[in-house]
Protein backbone atom coordinates (compact mmCIF):
# COMPACT_ATOMS: atom_id res chain seq x y z
CA UNK A 1 0.00 0.00 0.00
CA UNK A 2 1.36 3.38 -0.80
CA UNK A 3 2.00 5.59 1.92
CA UNK A 4 -0.78 8.66 2.52
CA UNK A 5 -0.50 11.92 3.29
CA UNK A 6 -2.72 14.01 4.94
CA UNK A 7 -1.07 17.28 5.00
CA UNK A 8 -1.31 17.58 8.43
CA UNK A 9 1.16 19.54 10.32
CA UNK A 10 1.41 15.86 12.17
CA UNK A 11 1.44 13.59 9.02
CA UNK A 12 3.84 15.93 8.10
CA UNK A 13 6.60 16.19 10.83
CA UNK A 14 6.80 12.17 10.93
CA UNK A 15 7.25 12.17 7.74
CA UNK A 16 9.98 14.77 7.74
CA UNK A 17 11.71 13.13 10.41
CA UNK A 18 11.59 9.43 8.14
CA UNK A 19 13.01 11.14 5.74
CA UNK A 20 16.13 13.03 8.17
CA UNK A 21 16.40 9.43 9.80
CA UNK A 22 17.15 7.77 6.49
CA UNK A 23 19.15 10.04 4.62
CA UNK A 24 21.77 10.28 7.87
CA UNK A 25 22.11 6.53 7.75
CA UNK A 26 22.11 6.24 3.67
CA UNK A 27 24.92 9.18 4.52
CA UNK A 28 27.10 6.99 6.75
CA UNK A 29 27.30 4.48 3.83
CA UNK A 30 28.11 7.34 1.48
CA UNK A 31 24.78 7.37 -0.31
CA UNK A 32 21.92 9.79 -0.32
CA UNK A 33 18.03 10.14 -1.60
CA UNK A 34 19.09 12.79 -4.45
CA UNK A 35 20.24 10.61 -7.08
CA UNK A 36 23.37 12.67 -7.65
CA UNK A 37 25.30 9.60 -7.92
CA UNK A 38 24.57 6.09 -9.95
CA UNK A 39 24.17 4.35 -6.96
CA UNK A 40 22.08 6.69 -5.24
CA UNK A 41 18.47 6.29 -4.67
CA UNK A 42 16.24 8.57 -6.80
CA UNK A 43 12.90 9.05 -4.42
CA UNK A 44 9.90 9.65 -7.18
CA UNK A 45 7.23 8.90 -3.69
CA UNK A 46 8.45 10.50 -0.55
CA UNK A 47 6.95 7.98 1.72
CA UNK A 48 9.61 5.61 0.64
CA UNK A 49 11.60 6.10 3.97
CA UNK A 50 8.83 5.37 5.95
CA UNK A 51 8.06 2.30 3.84
CA UNK A 52 11.40 0.88 4.27
CA UNK A 53 12.15 1.99 8.09
CA UNK A 54 8.39 0.35 9.34
CA UNK A 55 8.74 -3.07 6.77
CA UNK A 56 12.58 -3.76 6.20
CA UNK A 57 14.05 -4.80 3.06
CA UNK A 58 10.36 -5.20 2.32
CA UNK A 59 9.23 -2.24 2.55
CA UNK A 60 11.87 -1.31 0.08
CA UNK A 61 11.57 -3.62 -2.53
CA UNK A 62 7.98 -3.80 -3.22
CA UNK A 63 8.58 0.30 -3.11
CA UNK A 64 11.47 -0.36 -5.94
CA UNK A 65 8.53 -2.65 -7.54
CA UNK A 66 5.86 -0.15 -7.40
CA UNK A 67 8.12 2.35 -9.14
CA UNK A 68 8.49 4.45 -6.26
CA UNK A 69 12.39 5.18 -6.15
CA UNK A 70 15.24 4.12 -8.12
CA UNK A 71 18.48 3.44 -8.77
CA UNK A 72 20.75 3.68 -11.99
CA UNK A 73 23.00 1.33 -10.56
CA UNK A 74 20.91 -1.08 -7.97
CA UNK A 75 24.12 -3.75 -7.25
CA UNK A 76 26.03 -0.94 -6.69
CA UNK A 77 23.88 0.78 -4.04
CA UNK A 78 23.42 -2.75 -2.20
CA UNK A 79 26.97 -3.02 -2.48
CA UNK A 80 27.73 0.26 -0.56
CA UNK A 81 24.58 -0.09 2.09
CA UNK A 82 25.32 -3.43 2.91
CA UNK A 83 29.12 -3.30 3.18
CA UNK A 84 28.49 -0.22 6.13
CA UNK A 85 26.20 -2.12 7.87
CA UNK A 86 23.80 0.71 8.80
CA UNK A 87 21.04 -2.21 7.59
CA UNK A 88 21.66 -3.25 10.40
CA UNK A 89 20.21 -0.52 12.04
CA UNK A 90 16.82 -0.59 11.16
CA UNK A 91 15.16 -3.43 12.87
CA UNK A 92 11.05 -3.07 12.87
CA UNK A 93 9.05 -4.94 14.62
CA UNK A 94 7.74 -7.09 11.56
CA UNK A 95 11.05 -7.88 11.30
CA UNK A 96 11.33 -9.54 14.67
CA UNK A 97 8.43 -11.36 13.96
CA UNK A 98 9.31 -12.61 10.79
CA UNK A 99 12.81 -14.06 12.84
CA UNK A 100 11.28 -15.47 15.61
CA UNK A 101 9.09 -17.85 13.49
CA UNK A 102 11.92 -18.70 10.93
CA UNK A 103 13.65 -20.17 14.86
CA UNK A 104 10.97 -21.66 16.31
CA UNK A 105 8.48 -22.92 13.29
CA UNK A 106 9.17 -25.82 10.84
CA UNK A 107 8.58 -23.66 7.42
CA UNK A 108 10.56 -26.59 5.54
CA UNK A 109 8.72 -29.57 6.02
CA UNK A 110 7.82 -32.21 3.23
CA UNK A 111 4.32 -30.48 2.73
CA UNK A 112 5.67 -26.87 2.26
CA UNK A 113 9.09 -27.41 0.61
CA UNK A 114 7.05 -27.79 -2.52
CA UNK A 115 6.32 -24.42 -2.76
CA UNK A 116 9.60 -22.69 -3.84
CA UNK A 117 9.52 -25.23 -7.36
CA UNK A 118 5.92 -24.23 -8.10
CA UNK A 119 6.52 -20.52 -7.25
CA UNK A 120 9.63 -20.18 -8.78
CA UNK A 121 11.57 -22.90 -10.44
CA UNK A 122 8.06 -23.53 -12.83
CA UNK A 123 8.03 -20.06 -13.68
CA UNK A 124 9.05 -21.58 -17.47
CA UNK A 125 11.87 -23.01 -18.72
CA UNK A 126 12.05 -20.42 -21.94
CA UNK A 127 12.42 -17.52 -19.56
CA UNK A 128 14.89 -19.08 -17.42
CA UNK A 129 16.98 -20.30 -20.71
CA UNK A 130 17.23 -17.08 -22.24
CA UNK A 131 19.17 -15.61 -19.01
CA UNK A 132 21.38 -19.10 -18.11
CA UNK A 133 24.05 -20.60 -19.86
CA UNK A 134 23.38 -22.90 -22.56
CA UNK A 135 23.58 -25.97 -19.83
CA UNK A 136 20.99 -24.30 -17.79
CA UNK A 137 23.16 -23.98 -14.42
CA UNK A 138 21.16 -21.54 -11.96
CA UNK A 139 24.17 -21.63 -9.31
CA UNK A 140 27.05 -19.56 -8.74
CA UNK A 141 30.14 -19.97 -11.70
CA UNK A 142 33.71 -19.90 -11.13
CA UNK A 143 35.34 -17.45 -12.73
CA UNK A 144 39.10 -17.95 -11.72
CA UNK A 145 40.10 -18.77 -15.50
CA UNK A 146 36.71 -18.30 -17.50
CA UNK A 147 35.49 -15.15 -19.27
CA UNK A 148 32.10 -16.20 -20.24
CA UNK A 149 29.06 -17.04 -18.13
CA UNK A 150 29.03 -20.43 -20.03
CA UNK A 151 33.31 -20.97 -19.64
CA UNK A 152 32.38 -20.61 -15.72
CA UNK A 153 29.58 -22.40 -15.10
CA UNK A 154 31.53 -25.56 -16.99
CA UNK A 155 34.20 -24.73 -15.32
CA UNK A 156 32.13 -24.97 -12.02
CA UNK A 157 30.77 -28.26 -13.15
CA UNK A 158 34.18 -29.32 -13.68
CA UNK A 159 35.48 -28.45 -10.59
CA UNK A 160 32.65 -30.66 -8.91
CA UNK A 161 33.54 -33.78 -10.64
CA UNK A 162 37.68 -33.32 -9.88
CA UNK A 163 37.01 -32.53 -6.64
CA UNK A 164 34.99 -35.78 -6.28
CA UNK A 165 37.42 -37.45 -8.03
CA UNK A 166 35.16 -39.11 -10.46
CA UNK A 167 35.63 -42.38 -12.04
CA UNK A 168 33.88 -44.36 -14.87
CA UNK A 169 31.17 -46.67 -13.76
CA UNK A 170 30.34 -44.73 -10.76
CA UNK A 171 26.55 -43.92 -9.07
CA UNK A 172 26.27 -40.54 -8.33
CA UNK A 173 23.10 -38.46 -6.45
CA UNK A 174 22.48 -35.18 -7.03
CA UNK A 175 20.06 -33.62 -4.18
CA UNK A 176 18.67 -30.77 -5.90
CA UNK A 177 19.65 -31.37 -9.47
CA UNK A 178 17.77 -28.78 -11.38
CA UNK A 179 17.49 -28.90 -15.02
CA UNK A 180 20.04 -31.67 -14.80
CA UNK A 181 23.42 -29.23 -15.24
CA UNK A 182 26.05 -31.38 -13.48
CA UNK A 183 24.45 -34.96 -14.26
CA UNK A 184 24.85 -34.23 -17.71
CA UNK A 185 28.39 -32.82 -17.71
CA UNK A 186 29.22 -35.50 -15.08
CA UNK A 187 28.02 -37.93 -17.48
CA UNK A 188 29.30 -36.69 -20.96
CA UNK A 189 32.96 -35.73 -19.61
CA UNK A 190 33.85 -38.59 -16.45
CA UNK A 191 31.38 -41.28 -17.29
CA UNK A 192 29.53 -42.05 -14.45
CA UNK A 193 25.75 -42.92 -13.93
CA UNK A 194 23.22 -39.85 -11.78
CA UNK A 195 20.02 -40.27 -10.00
CA UNK A 196 18.85 -36.68 -9.47
CA UNK A 197 16.43 -35.25 -7.23
CA UNK A 198 14.22 -32.45 -7.58
CA UNK A 199 10.75 -30.36 -7.16
CA UNK A 200 10.17 -28.85 -10.07
CA UNK A 201 7.67 -30.19 -12.17
CA UNK A 202 9.26 -28.42 -15.13
CA UNK A 203 12.74 -28.69 -14.56
CA UNK A 204 12.12 -32.45 -14.04
CA UNK A 205 10.36 -32.91 -17.70
CA UNK A 206 12.53 -30.46 -19.16
CA UNK A 207 15.50 -32.41 -18.27
CA UNK A 208 14.14 -35.78 -19.14
CA UNK A 209 13.63 -35.00 -22.49
CA UNK A 210 16.97 -32.73 -23.19
CA UNK A 211 19.00 -35.68 -21.40
CA UNK A 212 17.11 -39.17 -22.78
CA UNK A 213 20.05 -40.22 -24.41
CA UNK A 214 22.68 -40.02 -21.46
CA UNK A 215 22.84 -42.58 -18.35
CA UNK A 216 21.09 -39.93 -16.31
CA UNK A 217 17.27 -40.65 -13.75
CA UNK A 218 15.48 -37.34 -12.97
CA UNK A 219 12.96 -37.51 -9.72
CA UNK A 220 10.74 -35.82 -8.99
CA UNK A 221 10.90 -36.61 -5.16
CA UNK A 222 11.78 -35.18 -2.03
CA UNK A 223 15.29 -35.50 -0.03
CA UNK A 224 13.55 -37.52 2.57
CA UNK A 225 12.49 -39.91 0.51
CA UNK A 226 15.60 -41.76 -0.93
CA UNK A 227 16.91 -44.54 0.73
CA UNK A 228 19.46 -46.44 -2.01
CA UNK A 229 23.19 -45.56 -1.85
CA UNK A 230 25.72 -44.24 -4.18
CA UNK A 231 29.46 -44.00 -4.72
CA UNK A 232 28.98 -40.20 -4.25
CA UNK A 233 26.48 -37.40 -3.13
CA UNK A 234 26.69 -33.60 -4.38
CA UNK A 235 23.97 -31.10 -4.06
CA UNK A 236 24.19 -27.64 -5.76
CA UNK A 237 22.20 -24.67 -4.92
CA UNK A 238 19.51 -26.94 -2.45
CA UNK A 239 20.81 -26.38 0.98
CA UNK A 240 19.28 -22.46 1.06
CA UNK A 241 15.71 -24.44 0.71
CA UNK A 242 16.20 -26.78 3.68
CA UNK A 243 15.78 -25.12 6.55
CA UNK A 244 17.28 -25.06 10.20
CA UNK A 245 14.97 -27.31 11.49
CA UNK A 246 15.89 -29.81 8.78
CA UNK A 247 19.17 -29.46 8.56
CA UNK A 248 20.46 -32.29 10.70
CA UNK A 249 17.79 -34.32 9.11
CA UNK A 250 18.92 -33.70 5.75
CA UNK A 251 23.10 -34.75 6.86
CA UNK A 252 21.26 -38.24 7.76
CA UNK A 253 19.51 -38.87 5.08
CA UNK A 254 22.99 -37.67 2.77
CA UNK A 255 24.71 -40.40 5.23
CA UNK A 256 22.37 -42.89 4.69
CA UNK A 257 22.44 -42.50 1.00
CA UNK A 258 26.53 -42.20 0.63
CA UNK A 259 28.96 -45.79 0.91
CA UNK A 260 31.37 -45.67 3.50
CA UNK A 261 34.56 -44.42 1.50
CA UNK A 262 32.30 -42.12 -0.47
CA UNK A 263 32.40 -37.98 -0.60
CA UNK A 264 29.83 -35.69 -0.26
CA UNK A 265 29.89 -32.49 -1.94
CA UNK A 266 27.80 -29.55 -0.42
CA UNK A 267 27.74 -26.48 -2.86
CA UNK A 268 25.91 -23.26 -0.95
CA UNK A 269 25.04 -19.74 -0.51
CA UNK A 270 25.63 -19.01 3.61
CA UNK A 271 25.32 -16.09 5.96
CA UNK A 272 28.29 -14.86 8.08
CA UNK A 273 25.86 -14.71 11.44
CA UNK A 274 24.46 -17.73 12.62
CA UNK A 275 21.06 -15.61 14.26
CA UNK A 276 20.36 -13.77 11.42
CA UNK A 277 16.55 -14.25 9.86
CA UNK A 278 15.50 -14.75 6.13
CA UNK A 279 14.96 -11.67 4.24
CA UNK A 280 11.36 -11.01 4.31
CA UNK A 281 11.29 -9.53 0.77
CA UNK A 282 13.66 -12.87 -0.67
CA UNK A 283 10.78 -15.09 1.41
CA UNK A 284 7.79 -13.59 -0.59
CA UNK A 285 8.40 -13.13 -3.82
CA UNK A 286 11.84 -15.05 -4.89
CA UNK A 287 12.40 -18.26 -2.32
CA UNK A 288 9.53 -19.19 -0.16
CA UNK A 289 10.86 -20.40 2.93
CA UNK A 290 14.66 -19.97 2.05
CA UNK A 291 17.08 -19.91 5.06
CA UNK A 292 20.73 -19.75 4.27
CA UNK A 293 22.74 -21.60 6.64
CA UNK A 294 25.72 -19.95 8.69
CA UNK A 295 29.23 -22.02 8.94
CA UNK A 296 28.18 -22.89 12.45
CA UNK A 297 24.60 -24.25 11.81
CA UNK A 298 26.31 -26.30 9.10
CA UNK A 299 28.89 -27.41 11.75
CA UNK A 300 26.19 -28.35 14.49
CA UNK A 301 24.54 -30.49 11.08
CA UNK A 302 27.66 -32.50 9.88
CA UNK A 303 28.68 -32.94 14.19
CA UNK A 304 29.19 -36.90 14.46
CA UNK A 305 27.83 -37.10 11.31
CA UNK A 306 30.83 -36.30 8.65
CA UNK A 307 33.73 -35.23 8.82
CA UNK A 308 34.86 -31.97 6.96
CA UNK A 309 37.93 -32.47 4.49
CA UNK A 310 37.59 -29.11 2.60
CA UNK A 311 35.67 -25.91 2.74
CA UNK A 312 36.01 -23.63 -0.28
CA UNK A 313 34.84 -19.75 -0.26
CA UNK A 314 34.39 -18.28 -4.05
CA UNK A 315 31.30 -15.91 -3.02
CA UNK A 316 32.20 -12.82 -4.86
CA UNK A 317 32.28 -15.16 -7.89
CA UNK A 318 28.50 -15.32 -7.35
CA UNK A 319 28.47 -11.19 -8.14
CA UNK A 320 29.90 -11.79 -11.58
CA UNK A 321 27.24 -14.41 -11.91
CA UNK A 322 24.35 -12.29 -11.11
CA UNK A 323 25.28 -9.90 -12.86
CA UNK A 324 25.43 -11.72 -16.02
CA UNK A 325 22.05 -12.97 -15.79
CA UNK A 326 21.10 -9.91 -15.35
CA UNK A 327 22.82 -8.83 -18.53
CA UNK A 328 21.21 -11.79 -20.11
CA UNK A 329 17.39 -11.02 -18.63
CA UNK A 330 17.79 -7.37 -19.91
CA UNK A 331 18.67 -8.42 -23.27
CA UNK A 332 16.09 -10.80 -23.75
CA UNK A 333 13.09 -9.02 -21.51
CA UNK A 334 11.20 -8.06 -24.56
CA UNK A 335 10.23 -11.15 -25.56
CA UNK A 336 8.58 -11.65 -21.68
CA UNK A 337 7.19 -7.88 -21.06
CA UNK A 338 3.62 -8.63 -22.26
CA UNK A 339 3.07 -11.67 -20.59
CA UNK A 340 4.79 -11.13 -17.40
CA UNK A 341 4.56 -7.10 -16.87
CA UNK A 342 6.70 -4.13 -15.60
CA UNK A 343 6.28 -4.77 -11.90
CA UNK A 344 7.66 -8.69 -12.40
CA UNK A 345 10.49 -7.14 -14.27
CA UNK A 346 11.26 -4.20 -11.33
CA UNK A 347 10.69 -7.24 -8.97
CA UNK A 348 13.40 -9.99 -10.96
CA UNK A 349 15.92 -6.74 -11.47
CA UNK A 350 15.56 -6.13 -7.74
CA UNK A 351 16.45 -9.95 -7.10
CA UNK A 352 19.49 -10.53 -9.17
CA UNK A 353 20.53 -6.94 -8.69
CA UNK A 354 20.24 -6.79 -4.75
CA UNK A 355 21.79 -10.17 -4.56
CA UNK A 356 24.63 -8.76 -6.57
CA UNK A 357 25.14 -6.59 -4.40
CA UNK A 358 24.90 -8.67 -1.07
CA UNK A 359 27.98 -10.81 -2.26
CA UNK A 360 29.88 -8.10 -3.39
CA UNK A 361 29.72 -6.35 0.27
CA UNK A 362 30.72 -9.84 1.45
CA UNK A 363 27.49 -10.19 2.72
CA UNK A 364 26.61 -13.29 2.09
CA UNK A 365 29.36 -16.13 0.86
CA UNK A 366 29.13 -19.18 -1.31
CA UNK A 367 31.09 -22.23 0.17
CA UNK A 368 31.80 -26.01 -1.33
CA UNK A 369 32.21 -27.93 1.46
CA UNK A 370 33.81 -31.52 0.81
CA UNK A 371 32.85 -33.83 3.44
CA UNK A 372 33.65 -37.55 4.20
CA UNK A 373 31.57 -40.32 6.46
CA UNK A 374 34.66 -41.33 8.40
CA UNK A 375 38.03 -39.48 6.85
CA UNK A 376 39.83 -40.00 3.86
CA UNK A 377 42.45 -42.25 5.09
CA UNK A 378 46.29 -40.55 4.15
CA UNK A 379 44.47 -37.01 3.69
CA UNK A 380 41.85 -35.23 1.24
CA UNK A 381 43.84 -33.94 -1.60
CA UNK A 382 42.27 -30.30 -2.17
CA UNK A 383 41.65 -29.00 -5.33
CA UNK A 384 40.94 -25.91 -7.05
Amino acid sequence: MHTKFSGSPVSDSVSSRAHRFTQDLLGKAGLSMEGRAPWDMALKNPGVPERALAEGNLGLGEAYMDGEWDAEQLDEFFARLLRSGVAEMVNPAAVLFHSIRARYVNRQNKKRAWQVGEQHYDLGNDFYSSMLDPRMTYTCGYWREANTLAEAQNAKLDLICRKLNLKPGMRILDIGCGWGSFMAFAAENYGVECVGVTISKEQCEWARQRYAGLPVEFRLQDYRDVDEQFDHVVSVGMFEHVGRKNHRVYMQAVQRCLKDDGLFLLHTIGKNQRKSSPDRWIDKYIFPNGDLPSLGQIGDAIDGVFVAEDMHNFGADYDKTLMAWCENFEAAWPRFAEQMGERFYRMWRYYLLSCAGAFRARDIQLWQWVLSKKGVIGGYQRVS
